[in-house]
């Protein structure tokens, strides 16, 4: 029985039904929560724009629940693998079960195994819900909840060099010459950086060269006066397609395949991809966290339960499950600084957490 990695069949689909189960219920409950919280923050912006309603309400909530799902399911996963073994151990079934000849390793592959479907599973919605919503979200919030362009391959608050001149686009859709930015504003400067006009759109087209203005509005800032302007101005002329297409890359709302091109695209224009290789790399640690809850946690399954322990057990399990977190985040962050290669920032604290996790286990059980 020693040589298997699991227990018997019976065992395994106990513990990982009631593990899998306390997984969704924690997730529930704290994305419920916390969207309420959102919502009651975001409201006020999304009705005071005209036209907008419950309908719009109802958008939110769905482009914002991917999101919460994605960052609280490592610790939905970590709660669940406390109160699973918790409550095995309360209930003398880990006594049980090492009494038969299991070790602590064999109690705990359930919990794993669950734990590696709900990597899968995360990675996958990450790819292809995640990152679909958060692109529309920002998208949404740029043009301040108003009306959204159509386009796909939105990229939000964007802003381009023409020479000594700025263009700004709240948003940009479409690709090649179809390209169309909305709430657009070019601001001409002189040879001292100061800005002596401001030009307003409220949508542009690629007229190539440059970017033709609908219905455009000018304001000289020396005058501070309005001046008219033709019907078909043309701005930004050094703006090019290809600046666009690496004017703003967000690794959040890019799957992986994308976000390698959009970083090859950058390094062949000599731009610096620390913060979005990490960003790739952990794409596929993050939902991999997920393998490490149960080891973290193990903690809190043995020992007697009658010692009073559990409550302390416990606590020990949930610490170092948050203090991966806490180590994971300052990891990436240090890797978008350049302070770590970004394969040690993502890779880094998963290896030394499972170390700690395993030495922690071994020591105390095995």
């Amino acid at each position: 029985m020693q040589l298997e990695f699991f227990p018997s069949r019976a065992i395994t689909l106990y513990i990982a039904k009631m593990f899998a189960l306390r997984i969704v219920a924690v997730l529930a409950m704290l994305v419920l929560i916390l969207q309420m919280l959102d919502l009651l923050g975001e409201s006020g912006k999304l009705l005071e724009v005209t036209g907008n309603g419950e309908a719009q309400l109802w958008r939110y909530v769905t482009l914002r629940v991917p999101q919460l799902v994605e960052t609280f399911l490592p610790y939905s996963v970590l709660l669940a693998t406390i109160l699973t073994l918790v409550q095995l151990n309360q209930n003398s079934e880990v006594v049980s079960m090492k009494a038969a000849g299991l070790s602590a390793h064999q109690i705990l592959a359930p919990l794993v195994l669950t734990a590696a479907a709900v990597a899968l599973v995360s990675f996958t919605f990450n790819e292809r819900v995640v990152t679909r919503s958060t692109s529309t979200l920002k998208a949404w919030q740029a043009v301040k909840y108003g009306t959204v362009p159509p386009e796909s391959a939105t990229k939000a608050n964007v802003w381009l060099a023409d020479g000594r001149n700025v263009l700004y686009a709240q948003a940009i859709g479409g690709a090649g010459k179809d390209t169309r930015m909305t709430g657009v504003t070019w601001f001409r400067r002189d040879a001292a950086n100061r800005v002596t006009d401001i030009v307003t759109a409220p949508v542009a087209t690629f007229a190539d060269p440059g970017w033709r203005l609908e219905r455009p509005r000018g304001f000289a800032v020396q005058r501070a006066e309005v001046e008219p302007m033709p019907a078909a101005t043309v701005v930004g002329e050094r703006v090019t397609l290809a600046q666009i297409a690496i004017s703003k890359v967000d690794p959040d709302a890019e799957d992986l395949f994308t976000l390698r091109g959009s970083i090859a695209a950058m390094k062949g224009a000599g731009r610096r991809t620390a913060e979005l290789e990490s960003a790739w790399w952990h794409k596929i640690s993050g939902p991999l966290s997920a393998l490490l809850m149960p080891l973290l946690g193990a903690v809190a399954a043995f020992g007697l339960a009658r010692s009073g322990y559990v409550l302390v057990r416990a606590v020990i399990g949930m610490a170092l499950g948050f203090a991966f977190f806490v180590v994971d985040n300052a990891a990436l962050a240090m890797g978008n600084f350049g302070g770590y290669p970004p394969l040690l920032a993502a890779w880094a604290p998963f290896v030394l957490f499972a170390l700690i996790g395993e030495t922690v286990l071994i020591r105390t059980e095995e």
